[in-house]
């Protein structure tokens, strides 16, 4: 979607028509419609995503998707959606979704497939729907009635949900909205966000809420697990996810997908892989949901370097998943601490440092064809070992290398 002059704008959009089409009074869908191709989520096969929900599908698990509303009505999302878990104060328009950008999120992670709709990474968990007023709420009346982005964080992190899920995005920070991020956080919960798709216009800027301490920053790689040519960078982005060619709900008439892309879906996937490793492993923290993803993030770079483009690296939550016994650090410490603005305790992980080491100047010759990690798409996003994500900047190979925070 075209960067929006207004400070809140929706992080992805419909690939081939470079927005989102908004009709009214849309349809509540039963299956989809005649003629309409079922979604293709490469991404599953390369996440090897069946093996994983032998261990884990993310039962028990509750995800808030604070977003344009979520539809309950889709076939991949009926019996998803808590809208009983809504707070009270943020119940208007939950599950009226005026973009169907927000149902598309809450599928990602959650959908169960039905219908031909799409299968969410973490088919069990649940969604707990909270609508924001973003740029394309247009309608000056329901504009007023529904919240802003810091109250439905704030009612995200007094409801149940372990995970709070933020694929939208604009340049600046607001105080409010700030403080909402830091009441969230010391409720225990694990913010994700979409670092922006204005890479290959203005690769420069910090998204927010993206770009908040405590928010893990996510940005977009391919099927061969390099980063996209759209995908913001910078001392914000942690960690990268599936988010070329992710298809989403082409409008709000819920009848048929686009082939699509954003650091909107690689937001939605990581918070799904966030829930599969939670509900194989209940007690733990967020910092040690965290920290495991980190550790196992793959990467050809040396992790006391994080990537400015993919952060610590590509999620490969199996590789915690079929490892029970697996060690995720101390429960209180951030393994992101020096990023969050330092800590009393060192983190488990190392931290990136103050600048990268690819050339500012060259940021925006990264693309989703310049280059890739060498072996396969199962290879990049599930097998161990080292990985290579680079990238073919002025005649020589950089590795891709990580900043952090997200939006968009």
């Amino acid at each position: 979607m075209a960067r929006a002059t207004s400070r809140r704008r929706v992080a992805t959009a419909c690939a081939a028509l470079g927005a989102w089409v908004v009709v009214a009074g849309g349809l509540a869908p039963h299956a989809l419609a005649d003629g309409a191709a079922a979604p293709n989520q490469w991404y599953l096969a390369a996440m090897q995503a069946p093996e994983m929900w032998k261990v884990s599908s993310g039962r028990g698990i509750k995800v808030a998707v604070v977003d344009t509303g979520v539809n309950p009505d889709t076939p991949s999302l009926k019996g998803q959606v808590l809208t009983q878990d809504v707070p009270k104060s943020a119940a208007y328009g939950a599950t009226k979704d005026y973009l169907g950008h927000g149902t598309t999120m809450a599928e990602l992670i959650a959908g169960t497939g039905n219908g031909g709709g799409l299968k969410g990474l973490a088919p069990d968990a649940k969604i707990i729907p909270l609508r924001i007023y973003l740029d394309t709420l247009k309608d000056p009346a329901e504009k007023k009635l529904t919240q802003s982005s810091a109250a439905g964080i704030r009612a995200a992190a007094d409801s149940d949900a372990k995970i709070i899920n933020l694929s939208y995005g604009g340049a600046g920070s607001k105080p409010e909205e700030a403080d909402a991020v830091k009441y969230a956080i010391s409720k225990g919960k694990l913010l994700f966000a979409s670092v922006g798709n204005d890479g290959a216009t203005n690769d420069f800027y910090r998204d927010f809420p993206a770009a908040y301490p405590g928010v893990v920053g996510v940005s977009a790689a391919d099927e061969k697990g390099t980063v996209t040519h759209f995908s913001q960078s910078g001392d914000y982005v942690d960690l990268a996810s599936p988010g070329l060619n992710v298809p989403t709900w082409c409008d709000t008439s819920f009848q048929k997908y686009c082939d699509s892309r954003g650091t909107s879906q690689a937001s939605a996937i990581a918070s799904a892989s966030a829930a599969l490793i939670w509900s194989a492993h209940p007690t733990w923290t967020a910092d040690q949901v965290l920290r495991t993803m980190i550790d196992t993030a793959g990467r050809s770079w040396d992790k006391n370097t994080p990537s400015k483009y993919l952060g610590y690296g590509l999620i490969r939550p199996r590789l915690v998943l079929e490892k029970a016994d697996i060690n995720p650090g101390p429960a209180d410490v951030d393994p992101l601490s020096k990023e969050n603005g330092g800590s009393s305790a060192p983190p488990a992980t190392p931290a990136a440092p103050s600048s990268s080491p690819v050339p500012k100047g060259e940021a925006v010759a990264k693309g989703e064809d310049k280059g890739n990690g060498g072996g396969g798409n199962t290879q990049l996003w599930a097998v161990g070992g080292v990985v290579a994500g680079l990238v073919v900047i002025g005649g020589g190979v950089f590795a891709l290398i990580r900043t952090r925070r997200r939006a968009t």
